[in-house]
């Protein structure tokens, strides 16, 4: 690949042509110069196939940074006379992550008294969001906001939002509709370099103004229209797969970075200069950049310009300053201090989260690709990130400018970004720039900073990416108890079920078969109900929020798993969500303990990352629908004190035998193996654990993992084979969703009247001690002290772990007529440690 990235021919004829994608401009000069700002790639995105490449935005095209930042503030200089003097001394400037932060800033700059805040995807321990919003579109759909002065949003001047484009508006009606219910305001200015949308597009901006009753205007630098064909969706993902397997062939070939031959380096090779960053001084609009933090930034630009020109070599002239996903803005003002003090030619663009195909041809815009593990260890769990157009463009050497946050140790490993830009550059450079975290309110009644989630390997042994624990480590802490003593001291008032851990059980090899052969036998149809939960959960809840102007939901839920029963479960759903439709949701995992309800701290700590609407709920199955119950008061009670509304009790579950939830993937009651074993199916993570001395008020609840079981541990064994089933049952899943809106989902409750009924007949006149279900009565023959099993007359192999355990514990199976569960466990009702069997005989434990 020759530096320049398009060799003179219009970077978006490969794509153009394969695609049957046009741009038309309004420039009166045939779309010239919408062709000279835009070039054309294909996204790994199952939602949109093509990608507008910007050759002036400094992303993924290396640009001259005087270029890059001019287009910008010449945009806001356009903005201020729209405005008006009066008008834009009063205006906010908000851009949007990750994109267009750099651009956001340089058209505040061309405002000159505006403060700016962009939207961000990093969240922020102890910063509590004043707004949020999703870009649909987009491979990371979720915006923070972040302001350290919550009232910056709150005047009635200007808002100014800037874009790298304006394709159909959805993206900026989501957030002036997110906004104005928070903070209305009269004037809203619309910044984009490029306004691609449809006639239909403009005139639904004009309903939405109306609607609304303010103003808003668009500014671009270009206009045009995009014209794509009805296939091109399955046209660009087949063109994805066929060029990303190299099955095309050497022409027009898939690029990924190879090593320069002539200039091999280590991965420690890379130098660092200290750029002599300001004190205090913001690393950008994350959290706000005012006026006086430009003027700041600025008069000290000289000076580490300076650093970095010295700590170059001698012969580099060709120089790229490599800026980080949303960290734009220093690195642009470096590189054109830079570009300003030195001979030879810099460039600037910045790595990015966003994939997208590259193909060494000159007629596509993204030429090359530098793949490397992301380094600031997100919020969203690890993942590939990319630098595009750096591998063979001709560069001498590059600076690569992180803030402190984004300095770990994967920035520096043998895979990291500095390693593989090593690989293609001769002299690589780290310039690193201290994350801007604000203060802290001087006196919160609460600690502000919560930690955040625990995750595999560290935690669990699940993948980091497919569940964040937001619990406290206690495994070095002896908690369990035999299971004797802990049934007295539950049932006798003493202590709580939650204060103390059963003895982990060890299967039997037996008992270990019986687990593969369930898991053999129920894996389809445990893949089609995770099929059917996820779908119901994408479409029809409130949380799959419409886009703006009507059309298809647009989903983003945030999985929350009920520790530990929900979590394999969530994990499922999070899997089920990326085969079907390649998104990648987030998943955690809190505590909730009948009687004590849910985590608070864990909500606090999902308000402030996520919006709470976005929340759904995930446990494995409903018995009597306790903790559907106590989960609705919990988050009422957590409303009234904490004074934050949104999160919607509703539990999405695989099983709902007790018809105690809408949301389900089916009501029957059959085996689901992860109820056969404890810990060794789950992550080798206990069940929670809440106790005075060990949980304080302002910290998460408690589990252990027990690293020790690691060679038992089936947890990720259930996940793959369950995994493994999802294409052969697509079809029936997609049947039984399609029938959903016919059926009656209404819960009946009809599980906790059974429950009742049960636990007067029996005399035990406790119905936390009738279990019902496969699930729960499996948990009984488990952690708990059981008297009998009720068995549903002429149940099969659904039962035969059930009847195992059952000998094995000297428990009596009692087969009954007009159980609508497969099976109930009753726990012994009146216990002492000379009471434990149905006969008032010691069990064999």
């Amino acid at each position: 690949m020759n530096n320049a990235v398009n060799d003179g021919v219009w970077s978006g004829s490969w794509v153009a042509r394969r695609l049957g994608v046009a741009l038309t401009g309004d420039d009166g000069r045939g779309g010239e110069d919408l062709r000279a700002m835009l070039g054309l790639a294909l996204r790994r995105n199952p939602k949109r196939a093509h990608l507008l490449v910007s050759n002036v935005l400094g992303k993924h095209v290396p640009q001259k940074p005087s270029v890059v930042y001019g287009h910008g503030v010449r945009l806001g200089r356009r903005v201020r006379a729209l405005l008006g003097p009066e008008r834009a001394a009063r205006a906010v400037v908000l851009g949007y992550a990750e994109t267009a932060t750099g651009l956001g800033h340089a058209v505040a700059d061309g405002l000159g008294t505006a403060p700016y805040l962009h939207s961000t995807r990093r969240p922020v321990a102890g910063v509590a969001p004043a707004g949020g919003f999703e870009e649909s579109h987009s491979h990371a759909t979720s915006h923070l906001l972040l302001p350290a002065d919550p009232g910056m949003l709150g005047g009635d001047g200007p808002l100014v939002l800037v874009d790298d484009e304006f394709s159909t508006g959805n993206t900026v009606l989501n957030t002036i509709r997110d906004l104005h219910a928070r903070y209305p305001r009269g004037w809203y200015v619309v910044v984009a370099l490029v306004d691609m949308r449809s006639a239909r597009d403009v005139r639904r901006l004009e309903r939405f103004a109306a609607e609304i009753g303010a103003r808003v205007d668009l500014v671009s630098a270009v206009s045009g229209t995009v014209t794509l064909p009805e296939d091109v969706l399955e046209k660009g993902q087949g063109l994805v797969a066929r060029y990303a397997s190299g099955a095309a062939g050497p022409a027009g070939r898939a690029q990924a970075a190879e090593p320069r031959q002539d200039s091999p380096r280590a991965p420690e090779g890379a130098r660092t200069v200290d750029l002599g960053w300001p004190a205090g001084l913001p690393d950008g609009g994350r959290h706000g950049f005012t006026p006086g933090h430009r003027a700041r930034l600025e008069a000290a630009l000289p000076a580490m310009a300076g650093r970095i020109s010295d700590a170059l070599p001698a012969g580099a002239r060709d120089v790229l300053v490599l800026g980080f996903e949303e960290l734009m803005y220093a690195p642009l003002r470096l590189a054109g201090e830079l570009e300003r003090i030195r001979d030879g030619e810099v460039r600037f663009s910045t790595t990015t989260r966003s994939p997208v195909l590259a193909v060494d041809d000159p007629g596509y815009a993204i030429r090359s690709r530098v793949v490397f593990p992301a380094h600031d260890e997100p919020a969203d769990g690890p993942g590939e990130r990319y630098a595009y157009n750096v591998a063979g463009g001709g560069f001498d050497a590059v600076v690569a400018v992180v803030d402190s946050a984004g300095d770990t140790p994967a920035l520096h490993a043998p895979d990291g970004l500095l390693a593989r830009l090593a690989e293609q550059v001769p002299y690589v450079l780290l310039a690193v720039v201290p994350s801007y975290v604000p203060a802290p309110p001087r006196a919160p009644e609460r600690p502000a900073m919560l930690p955040e989630p625990l995750r595999g390997p560290a935690f669990s042994s699940y993948a980091p990416e497919e569940v964040g624990w937001l619990l406290q480590d206690l495994s070095d802490v002896t908690l369990e108890a035999p299971t004797e003593e802990r049934e007295e001291a539950i049932q006798s008032g003493g202590a709580h079920y939650a204060e103390s851990l059963p003895v982990e059980y060890q299967p039997s090899a037996r008992y270990q078969e019986l687990f593969h052969a369930a898991l053999d036998a129920s894996a389809a149809r445990i893949a089609r109900a995770v099929g059917v939960v996820t779908e119901t959960v994408l479409g029809e809840l409130p949380h799959s929020r419409l886009r703006s102007g009507g059309g298809t939901p647009a989903p983003r839920p945030v999985l929350v798993s009920l520790a530990r029963a929900g979590t394999p479960v969530g994990v499922l759903m999070r899997r089920w969500a990326r085969f079907r439709h390649g998104l990648e949701l987030p998943h955690y995992a809190v505590s909730i303990v009948r009687g004590r309800g849910i985590d608070a701290n864990a909500l606090r700590w999902l308000a402030a990352h996520h919006d709470p609407r976005d929340v759904v709920f995930v446990d494995g199955w409903t018995g009597k629908g306790a903790i559907t119950r106590e989960l609705a008061r919990a988050v009422e009670e957590f409303e009234k004190t904490e004074g934050i509304s949104g999160f919607d009790p509703e539990i999405a579950v695989l099983a709902d035998p007790g018809s105690c939830v809408r949301t389900y993937g089916t009501r029957e009651d059959f085996l689901i193996p992860s109820a056969c074993l404890n810990s060794t199916v789950s992550g080798l993570i206990s069940r929670t654990v809440l106790r005075a001395d060990l949980v304080g008020p302002d910290d998460f609840h408690g589990a252990k993992f027990y690293r020790e079981l690691a060679d038992a541990d089936v947890s990720t064994d259930f996940l793959d084979a369950v995994e493994a089933r999802f294409s052969e049952v697509t079809d029936e899943v997609a049947k039984a969703v399609k029938e959903l809106p016919a059926e009656d989902r209404t819960p009946t409750w009809a599980g906790w009247r059974a429950v009742e009924r049960i636990s007067e007949e029996y005399g035990i006149h406790d119905v936390n001690l009738v279990k019902p279900g496969v699930g729960e009565t499996t948990r009984v023959l488990l952690r708990r002290v059981p008297w009998k099993i009720l068995a549903h007359r002429g149940a099969g192999a659904d039962l035969d772990h059930v009847r195992l355990l059952a000998r094995q514990r000297g428990v009596p199976v009692e087969e009954v007529d007009e159980l609508p569960y497969t099976c109930v466990g009753l726990i012994h009702p009146q216990y002492t440690r000379g009471a434990t069997g149905a006969d008032g005989k010691a069990v064999n434990v």
